[in-house]
């Protein structure tokens, strides 16, 4: 990686899995490659944020950062292309009155009902996904193991043991893509060497710790896409179900953060040498007040009109986000860690008392 331009920040960005809400992180990374400012060390993905991060480096790789836009734009209009004719679309009242949520959907409340009778092996035996074709289609996975200007670091999870395994750029394939981005309830599980592999959200949504180790800046810039609190109580069988993955997905990111903040302290308090630890800044992009109304089947709908919608959206938080907290860069976070970590001690102090 050759030094920043002058006035150009090295960064490490963490984009977070979130099924078609994905299109939100497209959003904010066409905004972020647009700006020009913000120079790329290494990604971090999962799930529908691991699509986007090895599109992107795809893009790069053979246009630099306006093929990355390029890339992006593509492989999110080939998602809807390729849902056109799905029988999971929203139904009429809907989209008389611009609610994006398949709630009333026939085909979506079919599915969702046969999801929870039966298994994708018996859904789905042959093992069919179109993601997979539109991914093959777009990235160079040999060309992309090739090059190594940005590192990559993808995160499934290990079924067998539950652990988080992250996949490299020099040994990335489609599959191991796939892996990160199967829900087990909707996908077979994707065997990569005999062993198979989940959702990578359910154990890191998305890791940071490799970053720790493979690159040099100190500023992470985590797309959030899954909020971390989301006001009121769930009460229908599929809130429900929305709010626990969210916390499931959120919960191994959240302790992340904690250590990044310990450590932060320790460094700051002379008890760790700078020389052996680094010190890192967190910032994040994200839209709750804007996402966080969507309702949970919103991330199954892929129409055209709904992505570039999201987009826009991702690119209003990351201009948003430019504007506030590129000066600070490279001096401190951008978010109040300490925040971050009180809620967990107060969430902890909670358990403990129940």
């Amino acid at each position: 990686m050759k030094d920043t331009p002058n006035g150009s920040k090295l960064v490490n960005l963490g984009l977070q899995g979130g099924g078609a809400h994905g299109a939100f992180t497209w959003g904010v990374l066409d905004r972020l490659l647009e700006d020009g400012r913000i120079r790329i060390e290494g990604i971090s993905g999962t799930s529908a944020g691991a699509m986007n991060a090895v599109v992107m480096a795809d893009g790069i790789d053979r246009n630099g950062y306006d093929g990355a836009r390029e890339r992006l734009a593509r492989f999110w209009r080939d998602v809807s292309d390729a849902a056109r004719y799905s029988p999971i679309r929203r139904a009429p009242i809907d989209m008389l009155f611009g609610n994006w949520s398949l709630d009333a959907s026939p085909g979506y409340i079919f599915f969702d009902l046969l999801n929870k009778m039966a298994s994708p092996y018996q859904i789905n035996p042959l093992n069919l996904n179109p993601l997979k074709d539109i991914i093959e289609h777009i990235v160079d996975f040999e060309r992309l193991r090739r090059t190594n200007d940005i590192k990559l670091f993808i995160s499934a999870t290990n079924v067998e043991t539950g652990r988080v395994k992250v996949f490299k750029r020099e040994e990335l394939t489609c599959d191991m893509v796939m892996a990160s981005a199967c829900l087990p309830y909707v996908f077979q599980a994707v065997e990569i060497d005999g062993v198979p592999y989940w959702d990578g959200g359910f154990m890191g949504n998305p890791v940071l710790f490799p970053f720790h180790y493979s690159t040099r800046t100190k500023d992470y810039i985590i797309v959030q896409i899954n909020p971390v609190e989301r006001k009121g109580t769930p009460r229908t069988a599929r809130e429900i179900l929305n709010r626990m993955n969210e916390i499931s997905f959120n919960a191994s990111l959240l302790n992340e953060l904690r250590s990044i903040e310990f450590a932060g302290r320790l460094i700051d308090e002379g008890k760790l040498s700078p020389n052996d630890f680094k010190r890192v800044n967190i910032h994040i992009i994200e839209a709750n007040d804007e996402l966080n109304p969507l309702g949970a089947s919103s991330k199954f709908n892929a129409e055209w009109d709904f992505l570039t919608h999201l987009r826009d959206i991702g690119r209003r938080a990351a201009d948003r986000w430019l504007a506030a907290n590129f000066e600070i860069m490279g001096t401190r976070s951008s978010v109040d860690l300490k925040s971050i970590v009180r809620g967990i001690k107060a969430a902890f102090r909670l358990k403990k008392a129940e």
